[in-house]
């Protein structure tokens, strides 16, 4: 079913028809109504489109429909079509909060140009709700860990396994990827998470510094940010207090292999095996580049709220230019990005350091993003994935050789 885009009210059958068919050769989707009380059932706060409306009207004319389409959405744009001397009129309904007015008879070009206004207008409003609706919905791994690949998926289900369990928890994950963040998740989703959430550095503690920490988070969770940096009496004093019964939860989060810093000596060996039973890795935004115009879109949203600006539009061109980067500084620097971007003080190209890459450097990391993408969401079955994207095997195959791309590893 084709979703309007434009309903258009005109008493007027030989006007409707012209401007349908007008809007139609346009690409728009009309639904023409003869009177608001054929109209008012469509005026609902949850049309994700626009109304094209004439002001004078047998009954009840365009000034009601305005208010009324106002008091279901203040936020619905309504463009008020006016004929010859009824301009003071249009210039009330402005006041009124009409999203514009044109005179007829209109122009083709500039009807089509004011309703792409207005439908840009409304798409923006109505993605906003649907990202604060997902910010005030769900349990915290929905509201706070955003994302819509397998990989996100994934991520959200082992927090949410993990918080249901008792125990130490082990976050890690590429720098920027949101280990604090994930770890105020757990502790929200687990059985103590009406108690504080206390964070630490691990950095510089000593076994005093410990044990003040864990009395601070008593009948809660202790984050423990980049614990590979505690010091031996420290871990000890970590060990101890775990081993006897905290009273906190303890959730550590590193960027490093913990068993790798435990091999070379520099992390307690029993201490890590409190860590090992229960761990959650965040991918990386390169493993799931699906996601990057998700997050940033949510970004944007956020900075704008908070700053109270109308969010401005992510155009293809702009997408693509985050896809074509690899975002080493993962979430942290795609959150810059779009705050800068929000701000309007420059454009996601401006949040990677370094020189700016050519074209054919650009369109490969797009191509590769997309086979990730394809192999990811085929389970790894390169033929369903060549499928996906309607390339011949063999050319499918080259392409995977060229960016070291093995199928398996996505299974």
């Amino acid at each position: 079913m084709t979703t309007v885009t434009v309903l258009l009210v005109d008493d007027d059958a030989a006007v409707r028809e012209a401007l349908s068919q007008t809007l139609e050769l346009g690409g728009l989707s009309v639904r023409a109504a003869g009177s608001f009380v054929e109209a008012k059932d469509l005026i609902q706060r949850e049309f994700a489109g626009v109304i094209l409306s004439d002001i004078r009207m047998p009954g009840r004319d365009g000034f009601h429909l305005l208010d009324y389409a106002q008091g279901i959405d203040p936020d619905l744009p309504v463009i008020l079509l006016t004929g010859e001397g009824d301009i003071p009129m249009a210039v009330k309904a402005m006041g009124k909060g009409a999203f514009g007015f044109l005179e007829k008879p209109c122009a083709g070009t500039d009807l089509m140009a004011e309703l792409e206004r207005a439908l840009k207008t409304r798409s923006l409003v109505m993605e906003n709700r649907r990202l604060k609706a997902q910010l005030t919905t769900g349990d915290a791994a929905a509201r706070m860990l955003h994302g819509v690949s397998a990989l996100a998926e994934s991520l959200r289900a082992r927090v949410r396994a993990v918080s249901a369990a008792r125990g130490e928890v082990l976050v890690t994950g590429a720098p920027g990827v949101g280990i604090s963040k994930v770890a105020e998740v757990v502790h929200l989703l687990g059985p103590d998470s009406k108690g504080p959430f206390v964070k630490r550095a691990a950095a510089g503690m000593d076994a005093q510094a410990v044990v003040a920490a864990l009395e601070a988070a008593q009948g809660g969770s202790l984050f423990l940010d980049e614990v590979t940096n505690m010091g031996p009496e420290a871990q000890f004093a970590l060990l101890e207090a775990v081993e006897g019964g905290a009273g906190a939860r303890v959730i550590a989060g590193s960027n490093h292999d913990l068993a790798e810093v435990m091999a070379a000596g520099r992390f307690n060996a029993e201490l890590y095996y409190r860590f090992d039973v229960l761990q959650v890795r965040i991918p990386a935004l390169s493993e799931r580049p699906e996601d990057i115009p998700v997050l940033f879109r949510q970004y944007v949203a956020q900075a704008c709220e908070q700053a109270g600006l109308t969010a401005p539009e992510i155009s293809p061109d702009v997408v693509a230019g985050l896809m074509a980067r690899d975002w080493p500084g993962n979430a942290r620097a795609l959150m810059s990005a779009a705050m800068r971007f929000a701000l309007g003080m420059g454009g996601p190209e401006d949040a990677a350091a370094g020189e700016e890459p050519g074209l054919a450097e650009q369109m490969a990391q797009v191509e590769r993003s997309l086979l990730v993408a394809a192999l990811r969401r085929a389970g790894g079955r390169a033929a369903e994935a060549a499928e996906r994207l309607k390339l011949p095997r063999k050319t499918f195959y080259d392409k995977l050789a060229r960016y070291g791309l093995k199928p398996e590893e996505f299974r």
